[in-house]
């Protein structure tokens, strides 16, 4: 058996282990987990489907787009807990842009 990915499948997936650091950066601490996980979601159907665009193949499979979608999310949730919230980078991530509630350092 013979596996060879496009170098678009390897993008997503790379994209997918960053999506967490990127809601991290567009949301603030008080927002609550669902509303960060249905983005995180949102992001990843995002992803996924602009995976299959670009994707060299014969044609555009919404199967596959969806298939892509899951892997993405599920790749997103486990480098969250896995990676960037050990790390410490999630809270970083959340502290690095100003927001409308939050004083602004002089």
């Amino acid at each position: 058996m013979n596996v060879a990915l496009d170098r678009a499948y390897w993008l997503g997936l790379l994209i997918s282990v960053v999506l967490p650091v990127l809601v991290g950066l567009v949301t603030t601490r008080v927002t609550s987990a669902g509303t960060k996980a249905v983005l995180l979601l949102a992001l990843s159907t995002a992803n996924g489907l602009l995976v299959e665009v670009a994707n060299p193949g014969p044609g555009f499979d919404l199967g596959t787009a969806a298939i892509l979608s899951l892997v993405a999310f599920g790749t997103g949730v486990l480098a969250h807990f896995g990676l960037w919230k050990p790390a410490g980078v999630s809270g970083k991530a959340q502290d690095s842009l100003v927001t409308a509630g939050s004083p602004r350092s002089v």
